[in-house]
């Protein structure tokens, strides 16, 4: 995968997640949103150690099919709190799915424009918020 589409890659990410997720609340309306923390720390917890396989071995290609399975989980749920009202409340479990994917990718490319500093921090703090809420449930 060279440059220029690993920008794109990592820009498409942060760029187009809402709008899929956007056209996607009205499926999440039959899911439980109190369900939602605890989902989201399942699919975190299969694709984290998988993620961190790639950005060991410098696999740029695994982010453009997680992409695929972040953005399916995402409309599964309808992350924006403006269309999915109650989802607005687990803030911390839908920015640490959005998010987890970037900062991956800035592990192996850590000059790029996409990555913001103190992202990483920001993911795990939000990432282990949403563990403890998934755990209270």
């Amino acid at each position: 995968m060279d440059l220029p589409r690993i920008r794109l890659l990592a820009s498409s990410l942060r760029a187009s997640a809402p709008l899929v997720l956007c056209a996607a609340a009205s499926l999440a309306a039959a899911q439980d949103a109190s369900q939602f923390p605890a989902a989201a720390v399942r699919f975190l917890g299969t694709e984290m150690p998988a993620m961190e396989a790639a950005v060991a071995a410098r696999d740029r290609d695994y982010f453009e099919d997680a992409m695929g399975r972040m953005l399916d989980f995402s409309d599964r749920w309808g992350f924006k709190s403006r269309d999915n009202p109650a989802l607005a409340r687990y803030s911390m479990c839908t920015d640490a799915v959005s998010d987890f994917l970037v900062v991956g990718m800035c592990r192996i490319m850590t000059t790029s424009s996409a990555c913001e500093p103190g992202m990483a921090a920001k993911f795990d703090s939000n990432l282990q918020q949403c563990r403890e809420l998934a755990a209270r449930r």
